[in-house]
């Protein structure tokens, strides 16, 4: 994408919906796998997110490239004609199914609240991937700072479960061991995806439209592979209501505009952003799950807010601003 002057209403407006999505689709999500007994298919799920994500960015580059022509022959050279970038985009694609697949089976068996904590796991983890694959160091300062969030973080699996109005049987074992799954495939694909950004100046759009590609094909393989059986016997949106389209939508929209929200803000603020996402899932788990808050809950959720204060000695871990726009 070019890179333009951007106000800073527009930097708090684009903070304030990433703050939003990301709070809602952790509730709505959570909503959607524990008051039902007819769940729905995650995996044809993260099919349809991976659909529409595809579409949103043929719509971006279009824009982009200002007329249908011009996006045409984009298109036709960078995917057509570069089998070896469709290849290489395959890679995080493979590891973003898995993770997004993750979320759901942890989600369908944690709270919203304990779900958005531990997961901040990839942000150590993403620093150890910064270390290994892009030979970046991090100060004692960044160490320590990574290792007092994995402190956090392991107290909460020390809480005791609480009652909740929660309809379905839960698994806390299962719900952990997808949620370190999830954060592994986290730290590799993002910086995975951050150093093939940077290794050329090709579009963000494009790039992504490759990887939705890749992303597709693999997501659909899960759907027949993890669920075949029954979606050829039950159809492929079994289950779905308006709520599942609304998370299906918040995924969707969630996987574009947190591109957009590093490309015109910093990390600083990111770290803001999910902070304060995880206080919102909170207070919304307490009115929709009936989840108690106790004293390490109320330590753990505040600990992000800390941790974002800390965020500018991490601000190496995430794709900054002027490394995106060296991408079209």
């Amino acid at each position: 994408m070019a890179s333009e002057p951007v106000s800073v209403v527009f930097k708090l407006y684009c903070l304030t919906v990433m703050t939003l999505v990301a709070a809602a689709y952790t509730v709505a999500l959570r909503y959607t796998r524990t008051v039902s007994s007819d769940l729905y298919f995650s995996t044809t799920a993260v099919c349809v997110t991976e659909i529409i994500k595809l579409l949103l960015s043929l719509g971006m580059l279009l824009r982009e490239s200002g007329d249908w022509g011009r996006c045409r022959s984009v298109l036709v050279s960078n995917i057509l004609r570069s089998p070896v970038e469709l290849l290489k985009l395959s890679v995080p694609s493979v590891v973003y199914a898995v993770q997004n697949n993750m979320a759901f089976v942890a989600l369908s068996n944690l709270d919203a609240a304990l779900y958005q904590v531990t997961y901040q796991l990839k942000i150590p983890c993403t620093a150890l991937c910064m270390v290994l694959m892009l030979s970046r160091s991090l100060s004692r300062l960044q160490w320590f700072s990574v290792f007092m969030l994995c402190g956090g973080v392991t107290l909460v699996q020390w809480t005791p479960p609480q009652a909740t109005k929660v309809q379905v049987e839960q698994n806390p074992f299962l719900g952990f061991v997808a949620i370190a799954i999830a954060v592994l495939c986290s730290g590799f694909a993002g910086v995975y995806f951050e150093k093939v950004l940077k290794s050329s100046d090709t579009s963000l759009w494009v790039r992504n439209i490759q990887m939705y590609l890749s992303g597709i094909v693999v997501t659909l393989i899960g759907v027949f592979v993890t669920d075949g059986a029954q979606v050829l016997e039950k159809g492929f949106f079994y289950g779905y209501t308006p709520w599942v389209c609304l998370v299906v939508l918040l995924a969707s929209a969630g996987g574009l505009y947190t591109s957009v929200v590093v490309k015109y803000t910093d990390n600083i603020m990111k770290g803001f952003s999910a902070a304060a996402a995880i206080v919102l899932s909170t207070v919304a788990s307490v009115v929709l799950f009936g989840l108690q808050i106790s004293v390490s809950r109320v330590y753990l959720v505040s600990r992000p807010v800390l941790w974002s204060s800390a965020r500018p000695a991490l601000s190496g871990l995430d794709c900054d601003e002027s490394s995106l726009q060296r991408n079209g």
